[in-house]
């Protein structure tokens, strides 16, 4: 098994393109155009950046990927032959929509048309697309219409917090999505510190890229404050004086709430606690305040007045469980000109045989959309504002935290049909793919990429041909069965709270806690999990001690483990029968694809372990609560030697998910945490737990003898 370095998954980032995909073996057809070293590639001598770089772009991949050498030439007049020609302007009477473009391909030429320069570029990476599929540099002869279906579509970073090198923005690009989003807590500052934005900006649009500014400005005046305009003016206003560029902004209750009047619903404060209590009513970020739009107005005012056609995006993330009355009430209060975002799945109640459970966060486990997102849309539809949603199809979720992506593509395919749909239904037009986690290119994102166009194969002919491109055509029926078996264990993922901030963000370096305090500093049991001290969020963001957060919309934990046990187990049974079925390809795999095996089998791997991890600390909840309400000293030290059974599952699980972090540099990490699974997290939570199996346990089995 190959060993990489931390965070060498960048150099994997930075490649451009893929080398020598080519199969000398695969001959292009008579309905097909061949590439070879004799064609050029043609723009106009006044191209715009954005083709100039796409031409670049397509003479590198013909290159590096298809052994091709075809150079790139400025000339202007009527079409020569074996070029391929790309331009915008013409043929625009077929396009409509802009980012949409034509290819017309023949015996000894190529054009490409875009609606604008951005379509002309979608058309290059279209031709790369197919090529990729074929392993070879052929093209199918004809001509090729094809449209967008969302926009924008927007995400975080991949390779680092707010991090975005050229050759990321490129291969943001080249993957369809048309914008950037940016954490912005002021003027050339991000949530990891100091950042150019003109100048990301200006790099970002070379290749077709917008750039949205997702808040994290404070803003601690009602606009019915003295001084409140003034104080916006200073904020919202100054960011789009100083960075007219950017697109558009992102606004989040929980990232920049305001001092709102709703006293009736909400605390009116920014803080949660007086006197140190913990408030009953939730701070303005979590409730659907009535002056939210007096706020969005002020807003509005401020950004216009730099920036006028600048897009601001009002997101309902966080209070899809208030009642569907105060959230509609809300909607249709809200400006005409402001864009609503609502997440897709979240807040969904499900049912698992006799308990309920609820979507509380981002999971692929439910393809929506979900009752609370279904109310807003048709909210939004009424009012006749844009609908966006928060979709994840870039290809992760808080169901798996410190993965590349979540590799069930037969769900995903679900929820870009639900995605279709809604968009027929209440004209859904705009999508953010990931949240902070970024996007990782995978057969998830490319999945998406196909079916977010106007024409574009089905998805199970798209995953056929994936799976041959990518292991060959002789293992590509166990990738694919693989592949289902996993999506099919997805429907038995339960996303609570919990588990999603605790041993499913971070897997087998979740802790083991033991409940009883056996301690002279009166310390708090929640432990801290070791993290740099540049991550955004680190360790902030995973809640050690373990135990149900309860919610009024699902069944209490103690009613809830035993069932979501069992439905876990059936989910890693699944995992494993896929990973078993990748197992026996190792031989049938050509060489030069064995390292796609590789991670794919590491991937796997790691979230069969966070899974048994899973269940472990869901027993480990269960026998400490069994503990505490225990008072016959023999049934006691059964239940801490079940307890000390478990802690060696989990010490073993540890060790054997070292070697497969250490395969694949991006398991393990995430961009707000940074690493978070690696071999120094998992031998952290192996020493964690011998405390607890070498001093803790046994100091309670005295305590037992006392008595």
């Amino acid at each position: 098994m190959q060993t990489e370095r931390k965070y060498a998954f960048r150099t994997e980032l930075n490649l451009t393109h893929k080398p020598d995909r080519r199969i000398s073996s695969v001959d292009c057809g008579k309905d097909e155009t061949e590439l070879t070293d004799d064609w050029r590639i043609i723009i106009a001598k006044d191209a715009s950046i954005v083709i100039a770089n796409a031409a670049k772009d397509l003479a590198e991949y013909l290159s590096v990927s298809m052994n091709v050498a075809c150079g790139v030439k400025k000339a202007d007049g009527p079409r020569e032959k074996k070029t391929i020609t790309i331009t915008i302007g013409e043929n625009k009477k077929n396009l409509r929509i802009p980012g949409s473009y034509i290819v017309e391909a023949g015996n000894e030429s190529i054009a490409i048309y875009g609606y604008d320069a951005r379509g002309a570029a979608q058309g290059v990476y279209y031709i790369q697309d197919v090529m990729n599929l074929k392993e070879a540099p052929c093209f199918p002869k004809g001509t090729f219409k094809r449209e967008p279906l969302f926009s924008p579509r927007m995400t975080h970073s991949g390779w680092g917090l707010d991090q975005f090198p050229d050759n990321h923005l490129k291969a943001i690009a080249r993957s369809g999505i048309d914008s950037i989003l940016l954490f912005t807590k002021d003027v050339d500052e991000t949530t990891t510190g100091y950042l150019d934005f003109n100048e990301l900006i200006e790099r970002a649009a070379s290749f077709g890229l917008d750039v949205y500014l997702y808040s994290y400005l404070k803003s601690l005046k009602h606009p019915r404050d003295k001084n409140a305009l003034e104080f916006y003016e200073n904020s919202y206003g100054r960011l789009f004086k100083e960075c007219p560029g950017a697109k558009g902004i992102i606004l989040v209750g929980e990232s920049c709430e305001f001092p709102s009047h709703d006293i009736v619903n909400t605390t009116g404060s920014l803080d949660n606690f007086n006197d140190g209590l913990r408030q009953p009513k939730p701070s303005p970020g979590w409730w659907p305040c009535y002056d939210y739009p007096e706020w969005l107005d002020i807003l509005k005012k401020v950004i216009h007045k730099n920036k006028k056609d600048a897009e601001i995006v009002f997101w309902t993330y966080n209070w899809g469980y208030a009642p569907e009355k105060d959230r509609i009430k809300l909607i249709e209060s809200l400006p005409k000109d402001v864009s609503l975002l609502v997440t897709f799945e979240m807040f969904e109640e499900m049912k698992h045989e006799n308990i309920s459970d609820v979507c509380m966060d981002y999971s692929i486990s439910f393809p929506g959309p979900g009752k609370y997102f279904i109310s807003e849309a048709k909210a939004a539809k009424k009012k006749n504002i844009k609908l966006y949603t928060m979709s994840n199809t870039a290809g992760m979720t808080w169901d798996f935290g410190v993965v590349p992506y979540i590799p069930v593509p037969y769900q995903w395919g679900k929820r870009n049909d639900a995605l279709h749909n809604a968009r027929e239904k209440w004209n859904l037009s705009g999508l953010m793919e990931s949240h902070h986690y970024g996007i990782y290119p995978s057969e998830i994102s490319e999945l998406a990429k196909w079916s977010f166009w106007n024409p574009s194969p089905s998805p199970e002919e798209l995953m056929k041909q994936i799976a041959e491109r990518d292991f060959g055509r002789k293992s590509a029926s166990k990738v694919l069965k693989a592949w289902k078996l996993w999506s099919e264990g997805m429907d038995d993922y339960i996303p609570s709270n919990e588990d999603q901030y605790g041993p499913c963000r971070v897997g087998p370096s979740y802790p083991l806690i033991f409940h009883p305090d056996i301690t002279r500093r009166f310390e708090p049991q929640e432990i801290v999990m070791p993290s740099v001290r540049y991550a955004h969020f680190g360790s902030k963001i995973v809640k050690t001690f373990y135990h149900p957060f309860e919610n009024a919309q699902q069944s209490p934990g103690a009613m809830r483990y035993p069932i979501e046990i069992k439905h876990l187990s059936k989910m890693l049974a699944k995992w494993n029968d896929g990973l078993e079925c990748l197992e026996k390809i190792a031989n049938d795999v050509p060489c030069n694809k064995k390292r796609n095996l590789e991670k794919m089998l590491a991937l796997g791997t790691f979230i069969a372990n966070t899974l048994k991890t899973t269940i472990n600390v869901k027993t480990w909840w269960i026998l400490n609560m069994q503990l505490f309400n225990e008072k016959n000293k023999t049934t006691i030290l059964n239940i801490l030697a079940q307890l000390e059974d478990v802690a060696l599952k989990e010490i073993d699980n540890a060790k054997k998910t070292i070697p497969i972090v250490e395969s694949h540099s991006r398991l393990g990490w995430e961009p707000s945490m940074e690493y978070m699974t690696d071999r120094e997290h998992l031998e952290w939570k192996i020493k964690q737990v011998r405390i607890v199996l070498d001093y803790e346990i046994p100091a309670y089995k005295k305590i037992i003898r006392l008595g």
